[in-house]
């Protein structure tokens, strides 16, 4: 099936009681079973089954299921939000003494866990992730995986998925890659060769920014039994192919209990039922903005890859299925003037989070990066006079006059 058809109908076909085509939601904490010893071959890991809700439950599996499906991957689990998706895969990947390779330019939630993470043991080496070299020169003997963005998020730089993964697969490093801007929809990981892909479910896949939660997918691209990680290695003596996921679920989730709840599980498997759709919308949004906000006076510089002067954008329309994303950034003169537009703004909300079905900015400056130093806001892409802009699903000419009515006021 093609990627709409699959969205609907994969993970979950029909209550086999009831006929009931929507994912029931089961909302449980835990699970009887008939004898001892079938409890017991469960827990052995002889035969499936769910146990207790903190591991697994029906309602997240066929989420998982679904995303599995639509990422063509090896398997997935579901957390608690996108923040804990990635948490949870360095957790699985790192050990006291290891070290990361990521981008400079990193969603603010990122950049301040992988800072946090030294107080762990685990240190983070940020580089210049368009330049090959700089990656080559910045692996140790302590490398566990390498990490970026598809989108830079407040940047919108654009990496080379191809350069990295050869990269990568030379030193025998995973490569784990934030989604979330471009959803499964835009990208499909595994034919770029990434080898496992996270995604805040909170943005485009959830429904009008309703429900928070994460999902990371392994896409079956990486020999887990031959990893660095020591502790995957061994999941993976057990396991097989699924030495990673298993290394999630058994020990990660189950000890530290950021699962997703069965009805947030619902409702993103809902949202994946229109994903194509809204992106559609959103993406050819941005675009109308962007070319609009390019235009206008009290403007000075606008940044989407969907712009043909963007330096990105063949690189994007390569990667991203001919789209680019919902997400574009504008400078005006001043942090005064970017305020004064904020403010102004009627329709439009002000307000943190993207991927909405409503348009909303933020002023990355004075909220997401308020606490880092001008060396790490000038990586990452953020200045005083940026206003980030999360497009929505509104007609595009009442998103481009509430904007210009703002600026001009």
């Amino acid at each position: 099936m093609k990627f709409e058809s699959k969205a609907i109908h994969s993970g979950f076909s029909q209550d086999p009681k009831h006929g009931a085509t929507a994912v029931p939601v089961f909302q449980t904490a835990s699970y009887a079973f008939s004898t001892a010893q079938e409890l017991a071959d469960v827990f052995e890991g002889h035969k499936f089954g769910h146990v207790y809700s903190r591991i697994s439950n029906p309602t997240v599996s066929a989420f998982e299921s679904r995303i599995t499906e639509l990422e063509n991957g090896l398997g997935s689990v579901a957390v608690a939000s996108g923040m804990a998706a990635i948490a949870t895969a360095i957790y699985a990947l790192t050990a006291s003494g290891d070290e990361i390779i990521s981008s400079t330019n990193l969603f603010g939630g990122t950049f301040h866990f992988f800072e946090d993470m030294a107080r762990f043991g685990v240190s983070t080496r940020y580089v210049d992730i368009h330049s090959p070299l700089k990656i080559k020169q910045a692996i140790t003997d302590k490398t566990k995986l390498i990490f970026f963005e598809t989108i830079g998020n407040p940047k919108l730089d654009v990496p080379n998925m191809k350069a990295i993964v050869e990269i990568a697969n030379e030193a025998n490093i995973p490569v784990v890659v934030d989604s979330t801007l471009t959803s499964p929809y835009l990208f499909q990981a595994k034919k770029w060769g990434v080898h496992v892909v996270v995604h805040s479910a909170t943005k485009y896949i959830g429904i009008g920014g309703t429900t928070i939660g994460g999902i990371i997918v392994d896409l079956g691209t990486f020999k887990w039994r031959n990893a660095r990680s020591e502790a995957v290695r061994e999941s993976a003596q057990k396991a097989g192919h699924f030495g990673f996921i298993s290394q999630i679920r058994q020990r990660i989730l189950t000890n530290t209990g950021n699962i997703l709840a069965p009805f947030n599980a619902f409702l993103f498997s809902l949202g994946l039922e229109t994903l194509s759709l809204r992106l559609d919308k959103q993406c050819q949004n941005a675009l109308e903005l962007a070319q609009f906000l390019g235009s206008h006076s009290k403007v000075s510089k606008v940044t989407y890859p969907g712009l043909e002067n963007n330096p990105y954008h063949e690189l994007a329309k390569a990667q991203f299925e001919g789209q680019f994303g919902a997400l574009l950034t504008f400078e005006c003169p001043t942090k005064e003037a970017c305020f004064h537009c904020i403010d102004h703004l009627k329709m439009i909300k002000n307000m943190t989070s993207l991927g909405d079905s409503k348009t909303m900015v933020i002023h990355p400056d004075s909220t997401i990066y308020r606490t880092c130093s001008p060396e790490q806001k000038e990586a990452a892409g953020v200045n005083d006079r940026l206003i980030r802009v999360s497009v929505g699903l509104e007609h595009f000419s009442d998103i481009i006059n509430d904007f210009n009515q703002a600026l001009s006021a």
